[in-house]
């Protein structure tokens, strides 16, 4: 009997698929697959197991024509039978006009009460219709906000909140409540702030949701953050960092001891830069462990501790009983005060490598933010070994982007000078099209700036100097700046100019006083 190591598009036929339910066809697992002639009529079943006679019986009176099996890995069924109900999948804005957004909102509210209803479902599959929608168009956050008149949702797609919907104002608290319930918050309390977590499987793929509500003068505000837990860890040269900062990376996290300090805002990648570095130390022979907030991915050989605020499990208190652990390695999810950072200087001061992350602008002012919490200049100077800052920018839309001649003022923009790129004579901008939403961009690419800490750059935190003389430090030691990476992305036409000016700042090296 024919059997199939791979399922491409080209062989399911979706409009036979969607005729059964995903539940029954799991059962099988059973793929119907395109007809190669009226006589051949291939269903895919699985290859272990045993046959689902029902099933196939079932495609042969569904279809009117006799079918014929084919083995299939049952995982690449599943796979297949995912993606093609996923695909179909309504969005948040068909669903409501569907169930008439009018009358379910006059009808939620005579009910008053989620809990109190007895057919919810309407707000239950508008719910996770919106958390399938956002993950089916990449978003990293939706955005529930209500208003005197309306209620509006967006998410948060590459770094950019996009509108998607508007449901009706009557729908607002229901879907609040369900939302709460699904987190397993208190749906009576509507005055303080609440946070809390779940987890859902949409087509198979596990993900986390963090949810936070707060009271406004509308009602009340959520914010849900999605964590794909199917989504494959980067190693440290899938981050598209250059070679030299790749080759710094790799001398820092193998370094004895020390601090690694990776900065920016929220949502830049820090996170998945520091498991990257985890996934490239030698977790074999060196005791591996981590403080995080939350729990992201599941980190083979690594110890795995979160932070638990309500029961006195901060970073403080949960970082001091990891170093009684023996660790070689301890990361640290965020220093968000000076006693954690105290704790993590004194680790890196008797003979641990710590990642950590802090919240700047840019890598240099981590050594202030630092000093500013309080720790003194010469702990800092003998204890950091590389800060690095980090932002992510958009790529372009290749179905769309424009070409344009490059200009000096581009290159000057960029920090950079012409002559590193003679070959360069166009660059790109974002226009839009049906494929990228109309924003001009799909998927984001990292950008770094990476400062190692060297014997002058120690001296100069440790005589207290300030920022504008570790920046002339740094240039003098040859530090590329954020916009001097991207610089290299814009030429090859992965990015825009107008995307690296919204995403970073210029870099002024003042005259010190």
């Amino acid at each position: 009997m024919k059997e199939l190591s791979r399922l491409g598009n080209d062989l399911v036929d979706a409009e036979r698929v969607l005729r059964f339910s995903l539940p029954v066809l799991r059962c099988g697992p059973v793929l119907p697959l395109k007809p190669t002639s009226d006589a051949d009529n291939p269903v895919a079943v699985s290859a272990e197991g045993d046959w689902p006679w029902e099933l196939l019986d079932d495609c042969r009176r569904l279809f009117g024509v006799e079918v014929q099996p084919v083995l299939a890995p049952s995982e690449v069924i599943l796979t297949v039978l995912n993606q093609v109900f996923d695909m179909a999948s309504a969005s948040a804005e068909q669903m409501l006009e569907d169930m008439g957004g009018d009358d379910l909102s006059r009808e939620l509210e005579e009910v008053g009460d989620l809990l109190e209803s007895e057919d919810d479902a309407p707000v239950i599959r508008l719910v996770n219709t919106l958390i399938s929608q956002a993950l089916k168009e990449r978003a990293s956050d939706i955005h529930i906000e209500p208003f005197e008149t309306r209620v509006l949702v967006r998410f948060r797609i590459d770094g950019v909140l996009h509108t998607i919907v508007h449901p009706p104002k009557g729908v607002q608290a229901a879907i609040t409540s369900r939302i709460k319930v699904m987190a397993g918050l208190d749906i009576a309390e509507k005055r303080h702030p609440q946070d809390g977590r779940f987890r859902v499987k949409i087509a198979g793929r596990e993900v986390d949701v963090r949810v936070s509500l707060l009271p406004t003068a509308h009602g009340e505000r959520v914010v849900m953050r999605l964590l794909d837990r199917g989504s494959a860890m980067l190693t440290l040269p899938e981050l598209g960092m250059s070679s030299p900062q790749l080759q710094l990376m790799k001398e820092v996290i193998t370094a004895p001891h020390g601090i690694v300090l990776v900065t920016g805002p929220t949502g830049s990648g820090k996170s998945t830069t520091l498991y990257a570095a985890l996934m490239e130390v030698d977790r074999k022979n060196r005791n591996v462990m981590t403080i995080e907030d939350p729990i992201e991915y599941q980190v083979e050989g690594v110890g795995q501790m979160q932070v638990q605020p309500k029961i006195g499990v901060t970073f403080a208190a949960g970082l001091r009983s990891i170093l009684r652990q023996d660790p070689d390695i301890v990361m640290i999810g965020e220093i968000r005060d000076l006693e954690t950072a105290e704790i993590a200087i004194q680790a890196s001061l008797t003979g641990h490598l710590v990642f950590a992350t802090l919240h700047t602008n840019d890598a240099l002012s981590a050594i202030l933010r630092l000093q500013d919490m309080g720790l003194e200049p010469y702990l800092v100077a003998s204890s950091l070994n590389m800060v690095q800052a980090q932002r992510l920018v958009r790529r372009l839309c290749h179905d769309c982007r424009q070409p344009r001649p490059v200009t000096a003022e581009d290159w000057a923009m960029l920090e950079v000078d012409a002559g590193n790129y003679p070959d360069v004579s166009h660059i790109y901008d974002a226009k839009g099209c049906d494929a990228c939403m109309g924003t001009g961009y799909v998927g984001r690419i990292a950008i770094y700036e990476m400062a190692h800490v060297s014997d002058a750059m120690r001296n100069a935190i440790h005589e207290g100097k300030g920022l504008p003389t570790m920046r002339r430090i740094a240039k003098k030691e040859h530090m590329i700046t954020l916009r001097q990476d991207v610089a290299r992305h814009v030429a090859a036409g992965v990015t825009s100019i107008e995307e690296v000016l919204r995403v970073t700042m210029e870099d002024v090296v003042a005259v010190e006083p």
